[in-house]
This record gives structure tokens, C-alpha cells and sequence, in this order.
């Protein structure tokens, strides 16, 4: 090894590549290098999972004095402080931003702030033009939300940017119809902004159970979230831009020329495959993400890249070439977190610890965090039912905080289980706290669980998470 500057050197500071650098330093001893171009803390610290989540709890306070009244509690409606809110996220991220420095750091891992490339397969060249060779190179340099390919795709703003608006707007048009277009959905309605939704399928959150879908939709529906499937956009255009003749639905006049537009050329007029034309403050794009793999020349090396520019990897996250592995999303395997925080762990118990070690990417529970949350883990009923003959167990109902309430809040429980053999396929919840639900239940789920053994635990009562315990007749067979 002593012919190489290090024995490891990751491209990327992001989750994976953090734990993989300093696991593979801390734990084994080898020389490492990080070059990160952005901030430590990659797209789940820094402009994904925290913040988003933090925008959740900032959100979900909006209907709080409403139900407060209904338990006889004085408390009057209120509005948001941005300013206050947004402040305190930016020293909230800043300050996670040094944790992970100081793992890194503490590991003994030599950081480089700035861009690098593979030159070829045991040498990266930085930014500055100092190359640095290493034995293995692990690129973890994840993903990126991409604007669709129309006219006038730069007025509108994507997920990264919705936590650098200096203030909120008035209304927004969301296109898109997957989780982070859902999740912002009712981040912002909660937050006080009136929300248009565009979707061009049948229905939302495409992938996962159609019933926890349906629920979902309904219930952002009911909430106030002007949301429209069926229904994409084709163009868009400076408001500024726009001509009285071009005006098909109504608008405000306030809406043209505000001082506070959060967008470059203010609000933005754009036309729907309906034909309808409107004007909004802003207009968020959440129409899918592409790895981070331009200009690093991977292909020239003899790495392959799949059809969305992800890097092709074996179960063992190794690359065609030898010495290069990749990790977390730059592969779109599994595009979670704690998926890249395994990988990274499997990497160098492969590599560093002489173990080799496959992730197993099968029944890995996750949550999307509208209101209500959905948390799944296995089949949907969609997919068992091609799969193979099951029993599906649900249940949906108000749940008793906010019946008591007078609120139509509705949750379901849900479970998809084999005729053969009893196992639990899928598991689906869509309620308050559905993540948090999930990842017991998860365990559960992972280790092989019968409906039997779901009878058989006592159930915890009064809680909505009892009903996955108490449904004893399959409502159909699939």
C-alpha cells in the first residue's frame, strides 16, 4: 500500500461516504481521504431528510389550536414566522455540518473541500489540479433533483432550493406526483401557503399500495390542497412575460410584480395540458432525481452506467474496474439514507476487514411524510396478488384524538398475507406517526412474522397501532 498516497479515497460527504471513511479509518487503520464539494452532510443532512422533517413538525402546529379548542384548551389561531423558523434551521444545519466534520476529523480522515474526478482507477484529481492516488477509490457523491425538459423550466425552483427562500410565497404550483412532491404538498399548505398540485398520472405516490395512495390524496384533498391528477404542465414563463390574452383562469392582480417573488423573474405564469393557464408565486418541480456522476469521466475508466446515469455496481458495490466501488444513491439501488449508511459499512467490512459482506436491499420499511404519514414496508396488495394467492386485512377508521375533535381525519392499517404461508408480505399504514409505526413493525415483518404471531401479541389499548394486532377476518382475497 505504501505505493499509493491512501488506501481509501471517497468522493462525496454525504451519509454513506462519511461513515465509510471514517469506519474504514477509525476502525482499521487505513489512510483516507474525503473531497466533498458542498456541504458535510450530503443531501439528508444538509437539503433533504432533516430539514424536510423539520419543515413537518413546523407544519403540523398549523391545526393545533383548532383541535386545542375542541379539548376545551383558550388558545387562538396563529401564523408562522418564517424569519424565526428558517434561522433556526440554518444554525440547525450548521451545526450538524460540524458534527460530521468532526467525525471525520476525530477518524483521522484528511478532508479536501472541493471537486475531484477520477483521473484513472487509483488517482483523483481535485479541483485545483492535485491529483491524489489511493488503492480503492468509493464514489459517493448521490443525487440531484432535476427540472423536466420544457419551455421555461428555469422559473420554477426545486426541492433543494425550498430551504433557501428568504420568505414564503402566497401560492405555489408543485408539479409532480411522487413522495417529495406530496411531502411539500403539506409542508407548505401547513405552513400557510395556498398549494396547487399537478400530477401527470391517475393518482399519487406511483409504487406504492393503491389504497394507502387513495387515502392520501383524499385527505390532502380535504385538508385544502388544490390537487389535480391527470394533469402535467407544458409550459411556463415569467408572469412579467405573460399576456393579458394568455389568462384562461383567474387571477389575482396582487400576484404580478410582488417585491418578495422567491423565483429570479418573480411569479410565473405557466400553461397545463388542459389548456388552463395560471399565475403562481412559485412553482416547485419535484419531477424526479439523476445521480451525481457527470464530468467524472467514469466512463472512459470502463465503468458502466445504467440508463439514468447511475453507476452500475455487483452486490459487493464494486464497479467493472476493480478499485472503484460506488454507494448510496449514485447506484439507484434502494435511494435511502440508512441504505447508503449500510452500504458504506458493508464496503469496508468487503474491503478494509476481509469480510465480504452483501446489503440485503429486500423489506427495508421507509415512510412518506405527508399528513397523514404513509409507512410500508413488503408488498403492496398490487404486487402479492401477482405474485402469488394472499389475504388482505384492513381496517380504516377516525382516530379517537381527532374524532374527538370533529376532525374527518381517517387512518388504515393494513396487512398482506400469504395463503400458503401465513407470512406477512406487506405491511401498510397510513396515520399520524406511521414512520415511527413502521419500524417496529418492520422488525417484525423482517423476521419472517405469521399473521398468527400478529394475532397472538396483545394488542395496546386505547392506541390507533392496536387494529394491526386485533383484525382477525381478511376484508378480501387477492
Amino acid at each position: 500500500m505504501a505505493d499509493f498516497d491512501y488506501d481509501l479515497f471517497v468522493i462525496g460527504g454525504g451519509s454513506g461516504g462519511v461513515r465509510a471513511a471514517r469506519v474504514a479509518a477509525g476502525e482499521t487503520g487505513a489512510r483516507v481521504a474525503l473531497a466533498e464539494e458542498d456541504r458535510y452532510g450530503g443531501t439528508c443532512v444538509i437539503r433533504g431528510c432533516v430539514p424536510k422533517k423539520l419543515m413537518v413538525f413546523a407544519s403540523e402546529y398549523a391545526h393545533m389550536p383548532e383541535t386545542a379548542r375542541a379539548y376545551g384548551w383558550d388558545i387562538a389561531d396563529g401564523a408562522l414566522d418564517w424569519d424565526t423558523f428558517h434561522g433556526h434551521l440554518v444554525k440547525e444545519l450548521d451545526r450538524l455540518e460540524g458534527v460530521y466534520r468532526n467525525l471525520l476529523k476525530g477518524s483521522g480522515v484528511e478532508t479536501f473541500d472541493q471537486r475531484a474526478r477520477i483521473a484513472d482507477p487509483h488517482t483523483v484529481e481535485l479541483a485545483d489540479g492535485t491529483r491524489k492516488t489511493a488503492k480503492h477509490i468509493l464514489i459517493a457523491t448521490g443525487g440531484r433533483p432535476v427540472r423536466p425538459d420544457m419551455p421555461g423550466a428555469e422559473c420554477g425552483i426545486v426541492s433543494d432550493d425550498i430551504f433557501h427562500l428568504p420568505k414564503l410565497p402566497e401560492s405555489v404550483l408543485i408539479v409532480g406526483g411522487g413522495y417529495i412532491a406530496c411531502e411539500f404538498a403539506c409542508i407548505l399548505h401547513g405552513l400557510g401557503v395556498k398549494v396547487t398540485q399537478y400530477y401527470r398520472g391517475a393518482q399519487i405516490l406511483r409504487g406504492f399500495d393503491e389504497e394507502a395512495r387513495g387515502l392520501i390524496a383524499e385527505a390532502m384533498r380535504e385538508r385544502g390542497i388544490d390537487l389535480h391528477t391527470g394533469t402535467n404542465i407544458v409550459e411556463a414563463r415569467p408572469a412579467s412575460e405573460a399576456e393579458e390574452g394568455d389568462m384562461t383562469a383567474p387571477v389575482e392582480a396582487a400576484q404580478y410584480g410582488r417585491p418578495h417573488a422567491v423565483t429570479p423573474d418573480g411569479p410565473v405564469w405557466v400553461k397545463a395540458t388542459n389548456g388552463n393557464t395560471r399565475v403562481f408565486d412559485t412553482v416547485l418541480f419535484a419531477t424526479g432525481r439523476r445521480p451525481n456522476t457527470d464530468d467524472l469521466f467514469l466512463e472512459d475508466l470502463g465503468v458502466k452506467l445504467g440508463r439514468n446515469g447511475q453507476i452500475v455496481v455487483d452486490d459487493y458495490s464494486q464497479t467493472d474496474v476493480p478499485s472503484i466501488y460506488a454507494i448510496g444513491d449514485v447506484t439507484d439501488r434502494v435511494n435511502l439514507t440508512p441504505v447508503a449508511i449500510r452500504e458504506g459499512m458493508a464496503f469496508v467490512e468487503t474491503v478494509f476487514k476481509g469480510n465480504p459482506t452483501k446489503v440485503d436491499h429486500a423489506l427495508i420499511p421507509s415512510a412518506v411524510f405527508t399528513q397523514p404519514e404513509l409507512g410500508t414496508i413488503g408488498l403492496t396488495e398490487e404486487q402479492a396478488r401477482e405474485q402469488e394467492p394472499c389475504d388482505v386485512y384492513c381496517t380504516s377508521f377516525r382516530p379517537m384524538q381527532t374524532a374527538f375533535a370533529g376532525r374527518p381525519d381517517r387512518v388504515l392499517m393494513k396487512l398482506v398475507v400469504s395463503k400458503e404461508t401465513d407470512k406477512i408480505l406487506g405491511c401498510h399504514i397510513v396515520a399520524p406517526n406511521a414512520g415511527e409505526m413502521i419500524q417496529l413493525a418492520g422488525i417484525a415483518v423482517k423476521m419472517g412474522a405469521t399473521k398468527v404471531d400478529f394475532d397472538r401479541t396483545v394488542a395496546v389499548h386505547p392506541t390507533m397501532s392496536e387494529e394491526i394486532v386485533t383484525m382477525r377476518k381478511p376484508m378480501r382475497t387477492a
